[in-house]
């Protein structure tokens, strides 16, 4: 049964609403790409993801029909969540071929620096829309964090190193 894509692109709009008040510089960071269709395609997903940074908006869509986009990142989810926290480097995820990129590579290099310079922590941003949630929200994270070896959290390389 594929997964319901409304729900999944209502959870994923407040998200991306929230992040665009939280990190308002992500849109400066993309300047002229801000309007650009980015399609976040987690090859490990029944599911691909069109992001709209101008609009504040992102959107799942079944993998059978993608929307129209500019640009397309893919890989495995794991990749994108480690990339996304500063777990992995985004650049050697390219040169390894873990992400591949199609369309405009120079509007996917702006989304990439712009979400390293936001230094986006999921975790955070779900338990910030979580209310009185949060807590018990952070603790089943951090366990299915351990338990799925996904970057859920932002890694501060300051404390690693």
């Amino acid at each position: 049964m594929p997964l319901p894509v409304v729900p999944l692109s209502l959870l994923l709009g407040a998200v991306t609403r929230r992040m665009a008040r939280t990190h308002p510089v992500m849109l400066r960071r993309l300047g002229a790409y801000a309007g650009k269709r980015f399609l976040i395609d987690p090859t490990d997903l029944p599911f691909v993801l069109l992001l709209q940074p101008l609009a504040s908006q992102m959107t799942a869509h079944r993998r059978s029909s993608p929307p129209e986009h500019d640009a397309r990142i893919a890989g495995p989810l794991s990749a994108f969540l480690a990339m996304m926290h500063g777990a992995e480097d985004g650049d050697a995820l390219f040169f390894s071929r873990d992400l591949t990129v199609e369309g405009d590579t120079a509007a996917l290099l702006a989304l990439r620096n712009a979400i390293d310079d936001a230094e986006l922590d999921l975790t955070e941003e779900f338990a910030a829309l979580s209310g009185p949630l949060a807590a018990p929200l952070r603790l089943a994270l951090a366990r299915a964090e351990r338990a799925t070896g996904l970057a859920l959290h932002r890694i501060d390389i300051g404390v690693l190193g």
